[in-house]
């Protein structure tokens, strides 16, 4: 079996993972999700010689898992760090900056403590994630991605924008 088509079938399963994540309205549940699938969204990149990707994947694996026990904005800060760090060492042109430019929104996302800005952040670091799959030739990545905005958006809509039944008191349910 070809390392392109591992990496792909190593999406196939990171997909549920994205796809149960925006379903959850507990933000440790999201999160948790968010880490199982990062572990095989990096094993991808590597696969696929997208090191930068693979690198700042990983370290967002940690951060997802180091996230469910803090939201302080010094250990994210950390993690921002590292991430330049590694994106500075791991340099290979424009698609390491979109890496970059991702992981610093999904990484933010993460240590909020907010569900619903979290998930705002989560898109943008969704959409830079479509544009950098698609350049690094990794179409079920890229269906990922886009799997993932409408299962963010779904969610979003179910927890957020979905007007709530009112209910009827008991004297109007008599009538």
């Amino acid at each position: 079996m070809s390392n392109f088509l591992l990496s792909q079938i190593l999406i196939g399963f990171a997909i549920c993972f994205d796809m149960m994540s925006f379903q959850f309205k507990d933000r440790k549940k999201i999160v948790l999700c968010f880490f199982c699938a990062s572990i095989l969204i990096g094993v991808h990149f590597a696969l696929l010689e997208q090191y930068t990707a693979a690198g700042l994947v990983l370290i967002t694996a940690v951060r997802f898992l180091t996230s469910i026990f803090t939201t302080s904005k010094k250990v994210m800060s950390l993690f921002l760090v590292s991430y330049t760090v590694v994106t500075i060492a791991t340099y290979a042109g424009f698609l390491s900056l979109l890496t970059y430019g991702a992981s610093m929104f999904s990484s933010v996302a993460s240590f909020c403590k907010d569900d619903k800005f979290l998930r705002q952040l989560m898109l943008i670091s969704t959409i830079i994630w479509v544009v950098h799959n698609y350049y690094a030739n990794s179409p079920a990545a890229v269906l990922m991605e886009i799997l993932f905005i409408c299962s963010n958006s779904i969610g979003y809509y179910r927890h957020y924008i979905k007007p709530k039944k009112v209910q009827a008191s008991p004297s109007e349910i008599k009538s």
